[in-house]
């Protein structure tokens, strides 16, 4: 029987983010805490994805990150990286389902005005 392996060692340091939501007079609010928890993984970027968006070619900063299995971790989480910060696509995968690894794709948080 052959047993998942990671690919590279887990030695980035990460921070994980959950949102929080909060009802303040009637009204729905998203946020993040102020402080992540700090895990870590191995981070692969690949050069991004390509997407092409209105008839332009771009690439989407994303990246596969590969860690301990943590059932905190979820859709939508958030995950910083040095000073970027990533939103967890999709479900991660619970590697084997044995709750040892995971393995999640991210796309880079871009913000704006």
């Amino acid at each position: 029987m052959s047993s998942y392996k990671p690919s590279a060692p887990f030695a980035t340091e990460m921070f994980l983010f959950n949102p929080q939501t909060t009802i303040t007079d009637g009204i729905r609010t998203k946020g993040l805490p102020q402080t992540g928890e700090l895990f870590f993984g191995s981070f692969k970027t690949f050069g991004g994805t390509e997407k092409t968006v209105d008839g332009v070619l771009a690439v989407e900063d994303t990246a596969t990150i590969e860690t301990w299995y943590r059932p905190d971790l979820k859709a939508k989480s958030i995950i910083q990286v040095g000073d970027t910060q990533y939103e967890v696509l999709g479900t991660p995968e619970d590697i084997s389902m044995r709750h040892q690894y995971m393995k999640f794709k991210v796309r880079a948080v871009k913000g704006g005005a």
